[in-house]
């Protein structure tokens, strides 16, 4: 490495932050990006280790660590150091296709990997991911560059995520025809629509789309297959399929008083707010409104927080987040949470920030189960009901939560988000093109080779292995890409 000693001299420095108060009047991105001497500076922070364990991703007792597209981290954090950017970048692009979605929107499991981060704060990994790909959008080193050949073969990709995007691209660079067909309005799935504009803005999607368009890509939006675009078309106009439709299947909450207005799924709040926003700067009146309302967030994770920084933003009238689990301690258990599993730590996330610079605190309340909504005369929420609970193992090893008496607590809300994630993929596609599935609902195909029990049909992403993170959906989309040309071609050159 260029900086033997980096490690030693400088210490971790990520994206800076705007001031959260002043923030939430607007729908602009959160962070500052840091001066280029910064990022060479943590660039330098990158070890001689080794044995790189960010690049390599791995799951450790069902959580992701290390890098699932096996990055080539090292190598550009050096090139960073040395200030070569653009071969930086260039290496950047060798194993990601979009290292601007997963610099904004990953949580990072290559950091929890690093060997530095054993005894030391780990290598700023995202921020200089992000930084590169940022510096070669404003040198204009990201350019399209269509296949010199076209093999004839035509590809459908239906959903336009990023597992979708990722097959896309792939193919597209082996010559095949490639088309993605999209059910809104808008081309990203879940990084459009999904994730609001102060995380990841659209102009971000917007801006490698077009790309991806030049290149030959075609995008059908407004196109749901199997319902206003006929399955006996798709496999008659194309070669293959591959299916990157995500799990959008919301989970649900059992209790009494669910179909009370005002209880609502969290991606339905955050769709139409992005949707709104986008249209028309909100002035269509077209979301779910959470101004001058009690807000409740069930759920902890990325898609709550998501929930708290827009209801904020809405002018919402008070904020609560309910959490399932305890909290968290401020550093890692060395023995059951060791290096390199993520860290099951204490965070404080951008919408938590926010809420509490609006509101005077963090609007987390931990261990809280719900018990009930209560609605008024007129079917709308108005109460949530909620007991404290204790997580215990029982004799079978089976981990269940036990209520705490004297807990009970009633909550105001005029607004419920439920953000406790998703069960698995819609199915009208998956049984109209008679794809066989697992127990769980996903479909049924071998990681590393996609294949569907139905002849030139592939599977990628969260539809095939469930709810996940981005990368693996860029890594499976990649690595179905492949697969699709090694069936259409006889052999394949993608990696």
């Amino acid at each position: 490495m260029g900086k033997a000693t980096g490690f030693m001299e400088y210490n971790r420095q990520t994206f800076k932050e705007r001031s959260p108060a002043e923030r939430t009047k607007d729908w602009n991105d959160y962070s500052v990006p840091l001066s280029e001497q910064e990022v060479q500076e943590q660039g330098a922070r990158c070890m001689d280790c080794g044995v790189p364990t960010c690049q390599s991703g791995m799951e450790i007792d069902r959580t992701t660590t290390g890098c699932p597209v096996y990055h080539l981290i090292p190598e550009w954090n050096d090139l960073v150091y040395r200030g070569q950017w653009k071969e930086a970048l260039r290496r950047e692009h060798v194993m990601n296709n979009f290292p601007e979605f997963t610099g904004l929107a990953c949580p990072a499991p290559c950091e929890s990997a690093c060997v530095l981060g054993i005894n030391e704060p780990p290598v700023a990994i995202r921020t200089i991911e992000r930084s590169i790909i940022e510096r070669g959008f404003a040198e204009g080193w990201v350019i399209p560059e269509p296949p010199k050949t076209r093999t004839g073969k035509k590809v459908a990709v239906i959903g336009s995520g990023p597992a979708g995007l990722a097959a896309a691209a792939q193919l597209n660079k082996a010559g095949h025809l490639v088309t993605v067909f999209e059910r809104s309005d808008r081309v990203g799935g879940l990084l459009t629509y999904g994730i609001p504009e102060m995380k990841l803005s659209y102009d971000v999607v917007k801006r490698r789309v077009d790309i991806l368009e030049q290149e030959g890509i075609t995008f059908q939006t407004n196109t749901e297959v199997g319902k206003n675009y006929p399955v006996s078309a798709l496999r008659s106009d194309f070669d293959a399929v591959i299916m990157c439709t995500g799990a959008t299947v919301h989970r649900d909450i059992k209790v009494e008083g669910r179909e009370l207005k005002g209880v609502e799924y969290a991606m339905d709040f955050l769709h139409t707010s992005t949707k709104s926003l986008l249209d028309s700067n909100l002035e269509d009146g077209n979301f779910i409104s959470a101004e001058g309302k009690d807000v409740i967030v069930i759920g902890g994770g990325d898609t709550g927080t998501d929930c708290l920084a827009t209801a904020v933003r809405q002018n919402c009238k008070s904020l609560v987040q309910f959490d399932v689990y305890d909290k968290k301690g401020a550093i890692r258990d060395e023995v059951g949470n060791p290096w390199p599993q993520y860290p099951q730590i204490h965070r404080v996330e951008y919408g938590q920030k926010e809420a509490a610079a609006v509101f005077g605190e963090d609007p987390r309340a931990y261990a809280v189960m719900t018990k009930k909504f209560v609605g008024d005369e007129d079917g709308n929420v108005k109460e949530v009901h909620t007991v404290n609970v204790k997580l215990k193992i029982d004799e079978q090893g089976n981990r269940i939560r036990e209520e705490i008496p004297g807990t009970e607590k009633v909550w105001k809300a005029d607004l419920v988000l439920l953000a406790i994630g998703f069960s698995g993929p819609q199915q009208h596609l998956i049984q109209q093109l008679n794809v066989e599935t697992e127990a769980n609902s996903t479909v049924k195909a071998e990681y590393g080779k996609y294949t569907t029990n139905v002849e030139g049909v592939f599977a990628a992403g969260d539809m095939r292995r469930g709810q996940s993170l981005i990368v693996w959906a860029i890594n499976e989309g990649r690595e179905a890409a492949r697969e699709c040309d090694r069936f259409l071609m006889g052999e394949t050159i993608l990696p």
